[in-house]
Formats: structure tokens, sequence, C-alpha cells
């Protein structure tokens, strides 16, 4: 048999083009799908994933016990090349085990990437949206409501009402449909004056009816898949404005966004 060593050449666009990783809970079914989703109008991206193992059940505990397994996860995105942009895909472990300790556990596996989280990303659409008046709609149980709205609050914005779903399974989260989703953002809005809504819960599919949803209650809104999705491109350079994802991916970072804790 005859073997031939044949020469190749390496392409130059490939570091020009944008690099996203995306750490993913292992009882997440919705995050993947709906990044997917918004990357269609982004072609050029490339995102690559690491799941991380945790319990299907959302409690401090079980967000808590993540922490130890986050580097790991970071480490296991393109091994021995660099990445761009970072995203941690849990709301509730973010809030849990702090922002910056997630920062800080990305980064000693990949220094040279800018970080992410979905309650990062979330004040960041909240900063560019110019609101403080958050009505906030979550699927969990009590213990991790009163942490994210205490986050909320810290990060300077109010919370006039909580709708939440009071589910602890994350498998059962990614299956609540839309009418639900609908219907509980409609009885948010109508029970108070707010400024924005924000849906938290990477497991909460809603980024394909967003656009359509702001339209019909006025106010602008974001959830955590749709928040961190935008932030995350944002992070990466792009700037491009696509129709159909609602007013946030009309909004750029500006340059203080940009020196924050996350780089």
């Amino acid at each position: 048999m005859l073997t031939k060593v044949l020469p190749y050449e390496i392409d130059p666009n490939f570091k020009k083009t944008p690099s996203i990783g995306l750490i993913v809970l292992a009882t997440d079914y919705t995050i993947e799908a709906e990044f997917r989703l918004i990357l269609q109008k982004f072609p050029t991206v490339r995102l690559y994933h690491s799941r991380i193992a945790n319990s299907d059940s959302i409690t401090p505990d079980s967000l808590a016990d993540m922490a130890s397994r986050i580097a790991n996860c970071a480490s296991t995105l393109t091994p021995g090349s660099e990445i761009d942009v970072i995203a941690y895909g849990c709301t509730s472990a973010t809030v849990t085990i702090g922002e910056e300790e997630v920062f800080r556990l990305i980064k000693s596996a990949k220094p040279e990437s800018l970080v992410t989280t979905p309650i990062t990303a979330a004040f960041a659409a909240f900063r560019a949206f110019g609101v403080k008046r958050i009505g906030l709609l979550t699927p969990y149980i009590e213990q991790v409501n009163k942490s994210i709205i205490r986050c909320i609050q810290q990060g300077g914005f109010d919370v006039p009402i909580l709708g939440t779903f009071e589910e602890e399974r994350d498998s059962v989260v990614s299956r609540i449909s839309k009418d639900s989703i609908e219907n509980a953002v409609w009885e948010i809005t109508q029970a108070s004056d707010l400024d924005a809504v924000f849906v938290s819960c990477t497991s909460i599919q809603m980024v394909d009816f967003c656009g359509q949803l702001e339209k019909d209650i006025g106010l602008p809104i974001t959830s955590s898949n749709h928040a961190i999705a935008w932030h995350t491109l944002r992070l990466a350079g792009i700037t491009a404005k696509p129709k159909g994802l609602g007013t946030l991916y009309n909004k750029l970072l500006d340059s203080t966004e940009l020196t924050t804790s996350f780089s």
C-alpha cells in the first residue's frame, strides 16, 4: 500500500471567527436549543459546549455543589487553544455560588476568556434597557427565589412582584408550556407597575416567542437564555442587530460594560 503525506494549510480566517464556550447543566434540556435559534442569525460564531453534572432537584445545596466542577468543565472547552467568551449556564447556581467566584473558577482554567453568567447578562440587559423596576418570573422554590430577589436588589434594581411556578425539578421546568409562560408574564405585568420583565432560569423555553411577547405586554422583556446569548455575543465583539429577537438585540454594550469584573 502506498502512503503519501500530503501538505495542508491552516485557514487564516479561523482565529478571526468569534468563539463561545457554554457550560450547560446536565439536567438542562433547553439552553443549547435556544442558543442554536439565536445563532442562526449569527452564522460565523463557533459554539462549544461542556456539560456539568448536577442534581435534577434545584435547591440551595444542589446548586452550591456544582462549584467544585466548574473549573474542570471550563478546561474541556477547546483544550490547548483560546476561546473568546465562556458562559456559565445557570442563573440560580451563579447567585448561590457567587458571581465573582464563578468568574474566578472559569478563569482559573481559561484565563484568556471573558466570562458571563445569566445574572451578569440580565444586569447588563437591565442597564441597556435603562430600567429600574423588574417584574420577576421564576420556576424556583421559595429558598431559591429569595436568593434571586436579594441578588437583583443588591444589583441596584427593584423587584415589585414575583411570579413563580414553584417547581423544584429542572427536567420538569424545561417542559413548561408557552401558554403557561405567557399567561404568567401577563399576570405579573397587570398586577404591578413595572419597567421590564425578567424570566429567570435557563431551562425555561422562551427565545422563539420573546420578541412577540414583548410587543404584547408593551414592556422590555428578557430571559436567562435570551440575555446570556446577547451578552456573550456582545462580549465577543459582535455588533449585529438582527430582527425578531426583541429590543435587547438592538442594544450594544457601552465601554464601561467591557471593563467590569467579568473581564
